[in-house]
């Protein structure tokens, strides 16, 4: 039997960042919101541990692990750990979210492993014991499990639903070169210096937008404290931004630590028209809506 489980890329409407702690960790007050760009992780039983990636449309899968340090297999490892089962399991990818981009496909990968795995095998792990596994794999995976829009605060793996009833239309805009999250971090601690507290930013005015549909708080609202060491990086990016807001977008939003730029458009009929004016201006520009789903199971075969 093969279960195919679909997961939703990430983006993060805002993003504060706290002075690193101890651990090596720096504390965030985030609000996440899934978008409709999907990773589909198919899984059957099999003798050894393996994956495969395949590319939906033109994303660049060249930088994807395929041996045993793919966060997938470290997923379907954990859980059979976790149950005490000594199963392994065949995992296939078909990634339409971008790689490297500041999207979290590796941990939409890893959130699609855990739930594929677990009803391939009938394990029937509870809820919380799935956000925990979630947790040691990555800040990010116990957002692809819950989707919607939601607060992550620690260091991003502690997740709350929130209130947003609105529909967000998004033209996302991915680079071919992509931002290691450590290097941007290790940028945000070189700029911040001591002028950054151990509190991150709240997203207060944010989760009011939401609440009410504002488009006009929401896009004022719109926060990344990766932004200026992501572009200290990557100075090139800039133009990007511009490009985004001159085609049309509201505003021009970094995902994640980048390198992907979000142009926040009114509707789906804005959106489409400023990716047109994009892809004519030389970039890969994709339209997506958002809140989606977590990862769920799409077939049973």
């Amino acid at each position: 039997m093969t279960v195919t489980v679909r997961a939703p890329a990430k983006i993060n409407l805002h993003l504060g960042v706290g002075a690193v702690r101890e651990d090596g960790f720096h504390p965030l007050d985030t609000v996440y919101q899934a978008v409709s760009l999907y990773d589909d992780v198919s899984v059957s039983d099999s003798a050894v541990w393996s994956v495969e990636v395949e590319p939906v449309g033109d994303v660049d899968v060249a930088g994807v692990p395929l041996d045993e340090s793919n966060i997938a297999i470290r997923a379907g490892r954990l859980l059979a750990e976790h149950h005490g089962v000594a199963r392994r399991a065949r995992i296939s990818i078909a990634k339409g979210i971008p790689v490297a981009g500041g999207m979290a496909g590796g941990s939409a990968d890893a959130a699609a492993t855990l739930v594929a795995l677990d009803r391939l095998w009938d394990l029937q792990t509870s809820d919380d014991d799935l956000l925990g596994l979630a947790a040691e794999l990555g800040s990010d995976v116990p957002f692809a499990l819950i989707g919607g829009t939601a607060r992550g605060t620690g260091r991003g793996e502690l997740v709350d639903p929130v209130e947003d009833v609105g529909t967000w239309w998004w033209v996302v805009v991915p680079d071919a070169d992509g931002l290691a999250t450590l290097s941007v971090y290790r940028a945000f601690d070189e700029l911040a210096g001591s002028d950054v507290g151990p509190t991150p930013a709240a997203p207060d005015l944010l989760l009011a937008a939401l609440a009410v549909a504002d488009q006009d708080a929401f896009a004022a609202a719109l926060r990344n404290d990766l932004a200026a060491p992501a572009l200290m990086l990557r100075p090139d990016l800039r133009a990007t931004a511009t490009d985004v807001v001159a085609a049309g977008a509201r505003t021009a939003l970094l995902s994640g630590s980048g390198p992907t730029f979000l142009g926040l458009a009114a509707d789906q009929e804005q959106a489409l028209r400023v990716r047109g004016t994009l892809i004519d201006d030389g970039h890969r520009a994709l339209v997506a809506t958002g809140p989606v789903a977590g990862a769920h199971v799409v077939r049973y075969a």
